[in-house]
Protein backbone atom coordinates (compact mmCIF):
# COMPACT_ATOMS: atom_id res chain seq x y z
CA UNK A 1 0.00 0.00 0.00
CA UNK A 2 3.09 2.59 0.84
CA UNK A 3 4.53 1.80 -2.46
CA UNK A 4 1.10 2.00 -4.49
CA UNK A 5 0.78 5.60 -2.53
CA UNK A 6 4.36 6.57 -3.33
CA UNK A 7 4.11 5.73 -6.76
CA UNK A 8 0.37 7.82 -7.03
CA UNK A 9 2.35 10.46 -5.12
CA UNK A 10 4.95 10.91 -7.62
CA UNK A 11 2.61 10.90 -10.72
CA UNK A 12 0.09 13.33 -9.09
CA UNK A 13 3.59 15.77 -8.59
CA UNK A 14 4.50 14.78 -12.42
CA UNK A 15 1.03 16.01 -13.43
CA UNK A 16 0.87 18.96 -11.40
CA UNK A 17 4.48 20.19 -12.74
CA UNK A 18 3.15 19.33 -16.49
CA UNK A 19 0.44 21.86 -16.04
CA UNK A 20 2.22 24.68 -14.24
CA UNK A 21 5.22 24.20 -17.65
CA UNK A 22 2.06 24.30 -19.91
CA UNK A 23 0.82 27.33 -18.35
CA UNK A 24 4.09 29.14 -17.83
CA UNK A 25 4.67 28.21 -21.43
CA UNK A 26 1.43 30.32 -22.34
CA UNK A 27 2.55 33.00 -20.24
CA UNK A 28 6.10 33.46 -21.72
CA UNK A 29 4.34 34.28 -25.05
CA UNK A 30 1.58 36.57 -24.20
CA UNK A 31 1.75 37.91 -20.38
CA UNK A 32 4.93 37.77 -19.11
CA UNK A 33 4.02 40.53 -16.06
CA UNK A 34 2.03 37.91 -14.88
CA UNK A 35 4.23 35.22 -15.38
CA UNK A 36 6.92 37.15 -13.80
CA UNK A 37 4.52 37.78 -10.58
CA UNK A 38 3.89 34.57 -10.33
CA UNK A 39 6.98 33.51 -11.00
CA UNK A 40 8.08 35.34 -7.74
CA UNK A 41 5.58 34.12 -5.46
CA UNK A 42 6.60 30.46 -6.01
CA UNK A 43 10.25 31.79 -5.73
CA UNK A 44 9.36 33.15 -2.45
CA UNK A 45 7.50 30.46 -1.12
CA UNK A 46 9.18 28.31 1.94
CA UNK A 47 8.75 24.72 1.35
CA UNK A 48 7.20 22.62 4.44
CA UNK A 49 9.90 21.63 6.85
CA UNK A 50 10.68 18.04 6.15
CA UNK A 51 13.75 17.23 8.40
CA UNK A 52 14.91 15.45 10.82
CA UNK A 53 13.49 16.33 14.33
CA UNK A 54 16.05 17.08 16.97
CA UNK A 55 18.81 15.11 18.40
CA UNK A 56 17.89 12.59 21.09
CA UNK A 57 20.65 14.06 23.59
CA UNK A 58 20.59 18.03 23.73
CA UNK A 59 21.55 20.45 26.93
CA UNK A 60 18.12 21.85 28.09
CA UNK A 61 17.52 25.33 26.68
CA UNK A 62 15.90 28.59 27.76
CA UNK A 63 13.25 29.35 25.23
CA UNK A 64 12.19 32.74 24.03
CA UNK A 65 10.06 34.97 21.95
CA UNK A 66 10.31 38.19 20.55
CA UNK A 67 8.59 40.59 18.21
CA UNK A 68 10.08 41.48 14.59
CA UNK A 69 7.78 43.60 12.43
CA UNK A 70 4.75 42.98 14.77
CA UNK A 71 5.31 39.35 14.44
CA UNK A 72 6.86 36.82 16.81
CA UNK A 73 10.26 34.79 16.70
CA UNK A 74 10.50 32.36 18.88
CA UNK A 75 14.22 30.49 19.33
CA UNK A 76 16.23 29.02 22.57
CA UNK A 77 19.71 29.28 24.11
CA UNK A 78 21.75 27.49 26.08
CA UNK A 79 24.97 28.10 27.99
CA UNK A 80 26.81 30.87 29.24
CA UNK A 81 29.82 33.29 27.80
CA UNK A 82 30.16 34.70 24.16
CA UNK A 83 27.41 34.25 22.23
CA UNK A 84 26.86 31.77 18.75
CA UNK A 85 24.06 32.70 16.94
CA UNK A 86 22.82 29.06 14.75
CA UNK A 87 20.74 30.47 11.78
CA UNK A 88 19.21 27.56 9.30
CA UNK A 89 18.30 27.84 5.42
CA UNK A 90 15.47 28.34 3.44
CA UNK A 91 12.66 25.67 4.44
CA UNK A 92 14.57 24.63 7.01
CA UNK A 93 13.96 25.37 11.03
CA UNK A 94 16.53 25.67 14.27
CA UNK A 95 16.49 21.98 14.97
CA UNK A 96 18.70 21.15 12.04
CA UNK A 97 21.72 22.65 13.74
CA UNK A 98 21.50 21.44 17.02
CA UNK A 99 24.41 18.77 16.53
CA UNK A 100 26.31 22.35 17.05
CA UNK A 101 24.89 23.17 20.46
CA UNK A 102 26.94 20.67 22.75
CA UNK A 103 30.41 21.64 21.76
CA UNK A 104 30.11 24.75 21.59
CA UNK A 105 28.27 24.62 25.44
CA UNK A 106 31.36 22.64 26.63
CA UNK A 107 33.75 24.63 24.95
CA UNK A 108 32.12 27.93 27.26
CA UNK A 109 30.14 29.69 24.62
CA UNK A 110 26.19 30.99 24.82
CA UNK A 111 24.10 29.16 21.68
CA UNK A 112 21.34 31.06 20.32
CA UNK A 113 18.90 29.66 17.68
CA UNK A 114 15.69 30.87 16.14
CA UNK A 115 13.11 29.99 13.59
CA UNK A 116 12.82 33.12 10.83
CA UNK A 117 9.69 34.48 9.81
CA UNK A 118 7.89 32.01 7.74
CA UNK A 119 9.51 28.90 9.35
CA UNK A 120 9.18 26.39 12.07
CA UNK A 121 7.31 28.31 15.29
CA UNK A 122 7.51 31.46 13.90
CA UNK A 123 5.16 33.43 12.84
CA UNK A 124 4.33 34.29 8.93
CA UNK A 125 6.31 36.86 8.10
CA UNK A 126 5.43 40.08 5.49
CA UNK A 127 4.06 38.71 2.73
CA UNK A 128 1.47 35.75 4.56
CA UNK A 129 1.46 32.57 4.50
CA UNK A 130 5.08 30.54 4.08
CA UNK A 131 6.56 33.30 2.07
CA UNK A 132 9.51 35.68 3.41
CA UNK A 133 12.68 37.13 1.95
CA UNK A 134 16.19 37.52 2.43
CA UNK A 135 16.05 40.83 4.40
CA UNK A 136 13.43 39.81 6.53
CA UNK A 137 15.24 37.22 7.76
CA UNK A 138 18.39 39.69 7.85
CA UNK A 139 15.98 41.35 10.42
CA UNK A 140 14.74 38.60 12.68
CA UNK A 141 18.74 38.13 13.03
CA UNK A 142 19.87 41.31 13.93
CA UNK A 143 16.51 41.69 16.25
CA UNK A 144 17.91 38.33 18.10
CA UNK A 145 21.13 39.34 18.00
CA UNK A 146 20.07 42.96 19.46
CA UNK A 147 18.19 40.98 22.64
CA UNK A 148 21.06 38.53 23.14
CA UNK A 149 24.18 40.21 23.03
CA UNK A 150 27.12 40.87 20.34
CA UNK A 151 27.88 37.91 18.22
CA UNK A 152 30.81 36.05 18.58
CA UNK A 153 30.38 33.82 15.42
CA UNK A 154 27.32 32.75 13.31
CA UNK A 155 26.94 29.51 12.05
CA UNK A 156 24.83 29.72 9.10
CA UNK A 157 23.54 26.79 6.67
CA UNK A 158 22.63 27.42 2.45
CA UNK A 159 20.13 30.90 2.25
CA UNK A 160 20.37 31.52 5.92
CA UNK A 161 24.08 32.22 5.10
CA UNK A 162 22.54 34.47 2.51
CA UNK A 163 20.32 36.44 5.36
CA UNK A 164 23.54 36.68 7.79
CA UNK A 165 25.77 37.95 4.76
CA UNK A 166 22.64 41.07 4.26
CA UNK A 167 22.64 41.50 8.24
CA UNK A 168 26.50 41.90 8.01
CA UNK A 169 25.69 45.13 5.57
CA UNK A 170 22.88 46.17 7.99
CA UNK A 171 25.49 46.54 10.71
CA UNK A 172 25.81 42.73 12.63
CA UNK A 173 29.05 42.70 13.70
CA UNK A 174 31.02 39.07 14.34
CA UNK A 175 34.17 38.07 14.98
CA UNK A 176 34.28 34.60 13.12
CA UNK A 177 31.77 33.32 10.41
CA UNK A 178 30.39 29.82 9.45
CA UNK A 179 28.63 29.28 6.07
CA UNK A 180 27.27 25.99 5.68
CA UNK A 181 26.66 25.11 1.71
CA UNK A 182 25.54 29.01 0.95
CA UNK A 183 23.56 30.20 -1.82
CA UNK A 184 25.89 33.45 -2.38
CA UNK A 185 24.93 33.49 -6.27
CA UNK A 186 21.50 33.42 -6.69
CA UNK A 187 21.53 34.27 -10.36
CA UNK A 188 22.07 30.94 -11.72
CA UNK A 189 19.62 29.76 -9.83
CA UNK A 190 16.82 31.79 -11.30
CA UNK A 191 17.64 29.93 -14.41
CA UNK A 192 17.51 26.36 -13.28
CA UNK A 193 14.32 27.58 -11.71
CA UNK A 194 12.78 28.67 -14.88
CA UNK A 195 14.10 25.95 -16.69
CA UNK A 196 12.00 23.85 -14.07
CA UNK A 197 9.17 25.26 -14.29
CA UNK A 198 9.01 26.23 -18.13
CA UNK A 199 9.57 29.64 -18.85
CA UNK A 200 11.84 32.00 -20.66
CA UNK A 201 13.97 35.29 -20.21
CA UNK A 202 10.87 37.00 -20.40
CA UNK A 203 9.06 36.30 -17.54
CA UNK A 204 12.40 35.75 -15.55
CA UNK A 205 13.92 38.85 -15.71
CA UNK A 206 10.52 40.02 -14.67
CA UNK A 207 11.00 37.70 -12.02
CA UNK A 208 14.00 39.17 -10.67
CA UNK A 209 11.97 42.79 -10.72
CA UNK A 210 9.10 41.49 -8.89
CA UNK A 211 11.27 39.81 -6.15
CA UNK A 212 13.33 42.78 -5.68
CA UNK A 213 10.16 44.70 -5.01
CA UNK A 214 8.77 42.49 -2.52
CA UNK A 215 12.19 42.21 -0.58
CA UNK A 216 12.82 45.77 -0.65
CA UNK A 217 16.12 45.43 -2.33
CA UNK A 218 17.73 45.08 -5.66
CA UNK A 219 18.34 42.00 -7.14
CA UNK A 220 22.19 42.25 -6.98
CA UNK A 221 22.43 42.90 -3.60
CA UNK A 222 22.13 39.07 -3.15
CA UNK A 223 25.40 38.48 -4.30
CA UNK A 224 27.58 37.76 -2.16
CA UNK A 225 31.03 38.03 -4.24
CA UNK A 226 30.05 41.46 -5.85
CA UNK A 227 29.15 42.58 -2.60
CA UNK A 228 31.82 41.75 -0.73
CA UNK A 229 33.44 44.99 -0.50
CA UNK A 230 30.30 46.76 1.18
CA UNK A 231 31.31 44.91 4.20
CA UNK A 232 33.83 44.70 6.96
CA UNK A 233 34.39 40.59 6.21
CA UNK A 234 35.59 38.68 9.57
CA UNK A 235 37.31 35.39 9.20
CA UNK A 236 34.98 32.71 6.97
CA UNK A 237 35.00 29.00 6.55
CA UNK A 238 32.40 27.84 4.19
CA UNK A 239 31.79 24.18 3.70
CA UNK A 240 30.26 22.37 0.55
CA UNK A 241 29.96 19.23 -1.16
CA UNK A 242 30.37 19.85 -5.11
CA UNK A 243 27.53 17.15 -5.57
CA UNK A 244 25.18 19.58 -3.54
CA UNK A 245 22.01 19.17 -5.46
CA UNK A 246 20.71 22.36 -3.71
CA UNK A 247 23.38 25.17 -3.62
CA UNK A 248 26.20 25.16 -5.88
CA UNK A 249 29.77 24.38 -4.97
CA UNK A 250 30.63 27.23 -7.43
CA UNK A 251 29.46 29.55 -5.19
CA UNK A 252 31.78 29.07 -2.11
CA UNK A 253 34.64 28.57 -4.40
CA UNK A 254 33.53 32.42 -5.65
CA UNK A 255 33.46 33.73 -2.33
CA UNK A 256 36.33 32.34 -0.79
CA UNK A 257 38.28 33.93 -4.37
CA UNK A 258 37.05 36.97 -2.90
CA UNK A 259 36.80 36.89 0.41
CA UNK A 260 39.78 38.54 2.44
CA UNK A 261 40.03 35.64 4.84
CA UNK A 262 38.41 32.68 4.10
CA UNK A 263 38.75 29.38 4.32
CA UNK A 264 36.74 26.48 1.89
CA UNK A 265 36.68 23.18 2.90
CA UNK A 266 35.44 20.39 0.36
CA UNK A 267 33.59 17.46 1.88
CA UNK A 268 31.91 14.81 -0.15
CA UNK A 269 28.47 12.45 -0.11
CA UNK A 270 27.22 14.78 2.30
CA UNK A 271 25.05 16.68 0.12
CA UNK A 272 23.09 19.69 1.41
CA UNK A 273 21.59 18.57 4.61
CA UNK A 274 23.96 15.89 5.81
CA UNK A 275 26.64 18.19 6.14
CA UNK A 276 24.81 19.66 9.69
CA UNK A 277 25.14 16.79 11.35
CA UNK A 278 28.56 15.31 10.15
CA UNK A 279 30.43 15.09 13.06
CA UNK A 280 33.67 16.20 11.25
CA UNK A 281 32.06 18.84 9.63
CA UNK A 282 30.40 20.38 12.96
CA UNK A 283 33.82 19.51 14.93
CA UNK A 284 35.57 21.52 12.21
CA UNK A 285 33.30 24.56 12.67
CA UNK A 286 33.32 24.11 16.70
CA UNK A 287 37.25 24.59 16.27
CA UNK A 288 37.36 27.42 13.78
CA UNK A 289 34.93 29.10 15.53
CA UNK A 290 36.74 29.30 19.48
CA UNK A 291 39.75 29.37 17.78
CA UNK A 292 41.35 31.66 20.51
CA UNK A 293 42.14 35.15 19.44
CA UNK A 294 42.71 38.61 21.93
CA UNK A 295 38.84 39.33 20.79
CA UNK A 296 37.75 35.89 22.48
CA UNK A 297 39.10 36.09 25.18
CA UNK A 298 38.05 39.61 26.18
CA UNK A 299 34.41 38.42 25.29
CA UNK A 300 35.03 35.25 27.82
CA UNK A 301 36.49 37.43 30.37
CA UNK A 302 33.77 40.18 30.23
CA UNK A 303 31.15 36.75 30.15
CA UNK A 304 32.56 35.33 33.24
CA UNK A 305 32.74 38.77 34.99
CA UNK A 306 29.09 39.60 34.46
Amino acid sequence: MSLQKSTIGRFIVRAQLTGVRSAFGVLERVAPDLGGRWAARLWLTVPRFRGRSRPRVIPPGESFTLRVGGRSVVGTTWGAGPAVYLVHGWGGASSQLHAFVAPLVEAGYRVVTYDALGHGESDPGALGGRRTTIPEMAAALLAVVKAHGPAHAVIAHSAGSSATFYALRGGLRTTRLVFLAPMAQPTPLTMVFAATLGFGERIRLRMLDEIAARAGAPWDDFDMPEMVTRIAPPPLLTVHDPGDRETRYADSVALAKVWPSAELVTVKELGHWRVLRDPATVARAVSFVTAPNDATETAKNTARAS
